[in-house]
Order: structure tokens, then sequence, then C-alpha cells
């Protein structure tokens, strides 16, 4: 019977350390972070498509961690009348959530370096317009260019290989900071582009 007993309880603890906690992304494997991604449930209800560069470790262990704020942010973007909306800056929860607005013609790709940031994760959304943008993972950085300043949160640098993205109205993208990126780039030809960037302190 005490053999019996002892051989339940063996069997109860390894399925206890085998079952992995929901809202602890941190123990989540790669098939429950694609999962989570694809289920949109944090977006509740905006309907923008999340484009797959978006580091989904990253994304969820931030959103589980700062669910307040992430939520604050997309229902930013899906309450606001966006198009009539103004450039400069947008209070959304004192310093912890705020957007930028920004109108501008893409750029030649040499007037763009790469950038990353610390205290802040950018949602970047065009809100009219196309540009391509360019990311890599820290570990491709090269040279420092403009070292951290903390007052703008930026540190800019050049890299080694990095991917392109077409970034357009259907979409938007998440930059962590070891998502190095390059924003505002020109397809063929130089064209208007009004983007609105959500900061979320991390």
């Amino acid at each position: 019977m005490k053999t019996f007993i002892t051989a339940i309880l063996s069997v109860l603890l390894i399925q206890s350390c085998g079952t992995k906690t929901p809202s602890d992304p941190a123990l989540w494997n790669d098939e429950q972070f694609t999962k989570w991604f694809e289920s949109k449930e944090y977006l509740n209800g905006l309907n923008i498509i999340p484009d797959e560069s978006i580091n989904k470790r990253e994304f969820a262990i931030s959103y589980f961690k700062n669910k307040d704020s992430w939520d604050k942010a997309f229902d930013y973007l899906k309450t606001t009348d966006l198009q009539s909306l103004e450039t400069g800056r947008h209070v959304i929860d004192s310093d912890n959530v705020f957007a930028l607005v920004n109108e501008y013609l893409t750029k030649e790709e040499y007037e763009v370096p790469f950038e990353t940031h610390k205290k802040y994760a950018d949602v970047q959304y065009l809100i009219s317009g196309i540009e391509r943008m360019s990311i890599t993972h820290e570990s491709n950085k090269k040279e420092i260019l403009t070292p951290y300043d903390e007052d703008i949160d930026k540190e800019f640098m050049t890299v080694g290989e990095s991917l392109h993205y077409i970034a357009t109205p259907e979409r938007f993208f998440i930059f962590f900071p070891p998502d190095l990126h390059r924003t505002d780039i020109k397809l063929d030809e130089h064209s208007p582009v009004k983007k609105i960037v959500v900061k979320v302190k991390l």
C-alpha cells in the first residue's frame, strides 16, 4: 500500500512539473508562443494584422508583465481617429504609454541609420502610405554611430545582415531592445507617409 501511494505521488509530481503555466510565458515553448501570437486575443478587437517579424517571445513576456500598458496601447489604436490625428506627441498613460505621430517623405536607405531603444518598445503603424523597414538582431550590431542617449532612449549603429519588410496600413510592427531597426525607407520612389509610433514602457 505504501509503495502504491508513493507511486501515485510520483506520477502527480511529474505531471505537475511538466505543466506549463499559461500566465507565465517564460515557461512556454515555441509552439505556445506561436499559438498565443496567432490567437490575437491581446488585440482586444483591434483589426490590424501583427507582422510576422515580431519577436513572439519578447512580446508575450512583455505583454503579460505589463498587460495594462499594452491594452491601453492597442485600445488607443482601435478607438482613435488616426487619420485626423495631429502630428506630435499624444499622452495615453503619462510616460508609461504615449504616441508619436509623424508625416514625412520616405528616404534613401543611406540616410537612415539603424537604431534601438532600451526603455520602451515601439509599436509602429502606418496610418497611410508605404515604406520599407529593415530589422536585425542585436548580435548583428557592428559599429556604434551614436552612443545610447537616455533622454531620447536611442542608440544608432551600423549592422551586418538584416531582413527587409514592407510596411502598409494593413499591419503593425513591434520593436524590442534586441531588435535593431531602420524605417522610413522608400521603395521605388519617395512617397508620403503618416505614421504613429506608440511607445510602451518596458
